[in-house]
């Protein structure tokens, strides 16, 4: 049996369970495995990734852990690590609760919580940050409208949303209203394989649970397009790469192995976030 083939058939096995358990989970889109994930993924399972540029370009999402429009906040402690911290259109006001201190050129501020070479930027200070993230929002607000866009997905409104204890092969998932992750789950897949999850709703990882990879899959492969709030409850570790159209809450201690891309505000209360 091909590797394909294998993952599709774990995934309609796991559909007939969650089927025998009043969950109503289908699995394929429809059109046949050539037509699903629209497009496929050059280099391995699942749908193509979507494109975040590179992490050394100022004017991409790549380059930072945390991007929002409308406000970065912390309450105390944390610790950012892999990238920067990026907010437009909002000025420098609010990103609060990170003591910055502006370097003599005002392009970028540092701050203890943003781990070297790490910086900090904003859409008031000097040329060329205004133009660099006004470019890295819209290439986000794309990145968002891109995995929204995705059609013919693997499964379709998976375990109803109550993901606790649910395996994840490479794919991309589809659910028509919030997804709650009440127990671990694990997202299983190899280093190149890709997933797109597509939330029409809010997302929220329970407080003190885990979403664990395995088998060499990578955050960096990993989008999670939510329409609605994330919220990261206290203790919980999370995998991948958050698109959010609003708002992405870390609550205490709350880890994040990924980044954080929110189109409103991106809260934190003493956590560690690192770039996949």
């Amino acid at each position: 049996m091909s590797r394909r083939s294998a993952v599709f058939a774990s995934l309609l096995l796991a559909s007939v369970v969650a089927c025998g358990d009043d969950n109503k989970a289908t699995v394929d889109g429809g059109g046949g495995a050539d037509a699903q994930h629209n497009p496929p993924n050059p280099s391995g399972l699942g749908p193509a990734p979507v494109d975040l540029g590179t992490t050394t370009d100022l004017t991409t999402p790549s380059a930072y852990v945390l991007l929002a429009k409308t406000g970065v906040t912390n309450v105390t402690g944390s610790s950012i690590t892999g990238g920067h911290v990026g907010l437009s259109p909002a000025a420098a006001s609010f990103v609060t609760g990170f003591a910055p201190t502006a370097d003599a050129t005002n392009v970028f501020s540092t701050s203890a919580v943003v781990v070297a070479p790490g910086k900090i930027y904003a859409s008031n200070y000097a040329v060329p940050t205004p133009t660099n993230l006004t470019t890295a929002v819209l290439a986000m607000q794309a990145a968002y409208s891109d995995a929204a866009s995705r059609t013919n997905p693997d499964a379709l409104n998976l375990a109803s949303g109550n993901l606790g204890g649910q395996t994840l092969a490479p794919g991309l998932y589809t659910w028509g209203s919030g997804v709650t992750i009440a127990t671990d789950i694990t997202i299983a897949g190899g280093a190149t394989d890709t997933w797109i999850m597509q939330v029409k709703g809010n997302l929220e990882l329970a407080a003190a649970k885990n979403v664990i990879l395995s088998g060499g899959a990578q955050a960096k492969n990993i989008t999670w397009q939510v329409t609605g709030e994330v919220t990261l409850h206290a203790t919980s570790h999370f995998e991948g790469v958050i698109l959010g159209k609003t708002g992405i809450t870390l609550q205490t201690m709350a880890t994040l192995h990924g980044r954080a891309l929110a189109q409103s505000l991106v809260a934190l209360d003493n956590n560690a976030v690192t770039a996949p």
